[in-house]
């Protein structure tokens, strides 16, 4: 996957990492990440959010935008739009390179969001309770900054239907997230019936809708045809969702049998592992739950869930032409649906 990502990032330019190096190094972000320092002693999980921001190249935060980026030189410019190719940089248009880091600073501050925690569920070993109130306050302003930036920034665009597309992205996180709250108290997750099709709807909201409408919005800033924005949409949706089975499926198909890598009950193995068992066996099995899900058809099948989706993802491909940035995205969906 690392090697994937650093191809496609030769490929469209400039290390996607520097898409959010303006932003961190303003004046008030520097100051939110003094503040931040605060919280080092505590278990306030923004300490995390922002450590993943400098340290973490194995999960490849700024992947969304790096997706953007890939789709806007893979459809190149729009034959029906000549005028403003002089505009374009490595194939790519300046606008398109500002949607990219708008998709980047969206994710981000909703990354910050969820970074909030519910004060009444506090242990004594989290932290002081003014401290975890400071770490709450922190994350719900550096988010909201974040979020502002992104739309002052879509504004400037001057697209309306680009707006409307990144707009209605940002609603769909919103109904996305609140969805996993309402049933993130750990008596809701093990009751909770979801079917694989709510599944999929739950996780389009909540992790695809973002990446489907930043890619099909990329296509629209080029003027190409609907059609062809369609085609990003799906790569942009499908790619996606077999990048969050890839996620579900890692605690049950590690080589080394002896890892303990937590799990959600919701992930797509356990939610096909319910369907294939029954409810009632379910309920009975849910403390052995991960060793139940490896032994049985939950994995499989969400392994060829994740291969069903990246096959979509790359048959929306073929409808742009042979080139190294259209070879990227194809690798990146490859990285995604290959496993042990």
């Amino acid at each position: 996957w690392s090697q994937v990502v650093s191809e496609a990032e030769k490929i469209v330019g400039y290390p996607t990492s520097f898409m959010s190096l303006r932003c961190l190094l303003s004046d008030e972000l520097s100051n939110i990440a003094m503040q931040v320092r605060k919280l080092v002693g505590t278990k306030h999980p923004l300490l995390d959010t922002a450590r993943g921001f400098v340290y973490d190249s194995r999960n490849n935060l700024q992947m969304r935008g790096l997706v953007v980026l890939l789709i806007s030189k893979a459809a190149g410019p729009s034959t029906t739009e000549l005028s403003f190719q002089d505009n374009m940089v490595s194939g790519i248009y300046s606008s398109q390179r500002s949607l990219a880091e708008i998709t980047e600073l969206i994710h981000t501050a909703f990354l910050v969001h969820r970074g909030i925690v519910n004060i009444g569920e506090l242990k004594s070993c989290d932290g002081p309770l003014k401290d975890m109130q400071f770490g709450n306050k922190m994350a719900v302003l550096s988010g909201d900054f974040l979020l502002a930036n992104a739309c002052t920034s879509l504004a400037q665009l001057q697209n309306t239907k680009v707006v409307e597309l990144i707009s209605s992205a940002i609603g769909d996180l919103v109904q996305g997230i609140y969805y996993e709250n309402s049933k993130s108290s750990e008596e809701n997750c093990l009751t909770d019936d979801i079917g694989i099709s709510t599944w999929k709807e739950q996780v389009f909201l909540s992790h695809s809708a973002l990446l489907a409408k930043s890619c099909q919005a990329a296509m629209e800033l080029a003027k190409h045809s609907t059609e062809i924005q369609d085609m990003a949409f799906q790569y942009g949706k499908h790619m996606s969702m077999s990048h969050k089975l890839h996620s579900d499926l890692q605690p049950f198909v590690k080589e080394n049998s002896s890892d303990t890598m937590a799990f959600s009950l919701n992930s797509a193995p356990a939610v096909l592992h319910q369907e294939f068992l029954g409810r009632e066996a379910w309920i009975k099995q849910i403390r052995e739950l991960q060793e139940a899900i490896k032994a049985g058809k939950g994995v499989t099948s969400a392994i060829d869930l994740c291969r069903c989706h990246g096959n979509r993802a790359l048959a929306a491909l073929e409808r742009f032409p042979p080139s190294e940035a259209r070879d990227a995205l194809a690798n990146i969906v490859y990285a995604v649906t290959r496993f042990p």
